[in-house]
């Protein structure tokens, strides 16, 4: 078979598997006999035509696994990229003189992937680069939740092969406001009665008193039936039969309370980062240490938050909250060490939740009910009817307490600290003049600028939560 005869079943050979390379890169690469060949960039599973001022008589490839070669004439090459890497294409002429070396570089094939890119996030100003055998992505996009999905379809065509170097662009810091409202309301009731008798003939050998309740033995030893001190809501009844002595006591009493606790912080924090808050304290805590030393650990309570968002497309922002509200119990107590250690309340919730810029939501229900009835009575005595209730007591106690947190976000830009204002700003120290002789303690402070604007507004009026 003639060489003529050969290069023209190559031709046809390659004319059938053109719908292979339908989609190659319309690049060709001319190699001048003594000039240095500038790099021959081939997509993976694409093929680019090399043509050769001078005739060549061998051709050799020193990696076959990452281009194949085929000849097309004594002047063309045909150059498919295989895998993704660098290589040396050896051009000889037919006395054995060197013509060229190519340097082929084999890179992911980025024309579908850049397509793919506009398809499915289209607007987006990403630019694409190969870099060795990987994928540069750089430019600006909308959201991290785009970003992402820019990676992902980067990984589909060049696995663990992807530098990131896009920003994120538009408002990625987030303002969470909080506010923390604990609503805690106790009624208490209690009706005591008791039965004092005193008298000469009660016992043999002296005076002797009888009393259904501790509190009865003063009034009956002083000699009078006023209430004794300490008491609320207390009445003595008493009087004399002969050489004996009745006194009767009533205690009742009725108890209301109501305690708001609240807190309003602000927290601000890029998008993917953990912000934290703490209105409270600090517990100490000994902890047994080596040998017989101890150590003191600090336990936190009081209000704390701790939140975590992330910006999605637009104003939709993601958030991770975890929340708490604790308090020393001290009705509860531990020997350690020879030091007296407190329990601790604590009602917390976590949640994750979506919403947009400038929503609302609320955590409510963390609802708490303490119930108590205590009946007490003397044995016998309190079962008689009638005059049984003079030797019995009733105690009712009851504490409703409920925590309700309401979080809204917001996307937010730092401003310029000239336009913001401290509570102080607007107080000044008195002169002595003001002080002695008028008896003013602090006077007033006019700013300037977006800050005095601010400082001049009125924030009287009513304000704060009601509970029925």
């Amino acid at each position: 078979m003639t060489m003529r005869t050969l290069l023209g079943a190559t031709a046809l050979g390659l004319a059938l598997l053109q719908p292979v390379f339908d989609r190659a890169e319309a690049q060709t690469l001319r190699v001048q006999t003594g000039a240095t060949s500038s790099a021959l960039q081939v997509p993976m599973n694409r093929a680019v035509v090399v043509e050769s001022d001078t005739a060549f008589a061998e051709l050799s490839i020193a990696n076959p696994g990452i281009a194949d070669i085929s000849t097309l004439s004594d002047k063309s090459i045909y150059v498919l990229g295989k895998a993704p890497g660098r290589t040396t294409m050896t051009l000889l002429g037919a006395d054995g003189r060197l013509i060229s070396n190519v340097e082929v570089h084999v890179t992911p094939d980025i024309a579908e992937f850049k397509e793919r890119l506009r398809q499915i996030l289209p607007g987006e100003q990403i630019e694409v680069r190969t870099a060795n055998d990987g994928i540069v992505l750089s430019g600006t996009v909308s959201s991290t939740a785009k970003l992402d999905r820019a990676l992902d379809l980067a990984n589909r065509y060049a696995p663990e092969r992807v530098s990131n170097l896009m920003s994120v662009g538009g408002t990625q810091q987030v303002m969470l406001k909080v506010r923390f409202a604990e609503m805690q309301r106790s009624v208490s009731k209690s009706l005591t009665a008791s039965l004092g008798i005193k008298g000469a003939t009660l016992a043999k050998g002296g005076s002797n008193s009888l009393a259904a309740g501790s509190q009865l033995t003063n009034v009956l030893g002083g000699g009078n039936y006023a209430p004794p001190e300490g008491t609320n809501g207390a009445m003595t009844l008493g009087f004399s039969a002969g050489s004996l002595q009745f006194a009767v006591l009533l205690e009742a009493l009725e108890t209301k309370g109501m305690v708001r606790t609240l807190a309003e912080p602000n927290l601000t924090a890029l998008s993917g980062q953990e912000a934290k808050f703490l209105a409270g304290g600090e517990y100490p805590i000994p902890v047994a240490g080596d040998g017989d030393s101890i150590t003191i650990e600090y336990k936190p309570f009081g209000v704390e938050l701790n939140f975590t968002p992330v910006v999605f497309d637009g104003d939709i922002i993601n958030l991770t909250i975890n929340a708490s509200v604790s308090s020393i119990d001290s009705t509860i107590t531990l020997e350690a060490g020879g030091s007296t250690i407190n329990a601790f309340k604590r009602r917390e919730t976590s949640t994750t939740v979506e919403m947009r810029d400038g929503e609302s939501f609320a955590i409510a229900g963390l609802l708490q009910d303490d119930f108590r009835n205590l009946n007490g009575q003397v044995p016998w005595l309190g079962d008689i009817p009638v005059l049984g209730a003079l030797f019995r007591s009733a105690e009712y106690a009851r504490a409703q307490s409920e925590l309700v947190i309401i979080i809204t976000p917001h996307l937010v830009t730092p401003t310029r600290g000239e336009a913001l204002a401290l509570p102080t700003d607007r107080i000044k120290l008195p002169t002595e003049r003001d002080m002695f002789l008028f008896g003013k303690v602090a006077g007033k402070n006019a700013p300037k600028g977006a800050a005095g604007e601010v400082a001049r507004q009125d924030y009287s009026g009513s304000y704060g939560y009601v509970m029925e």
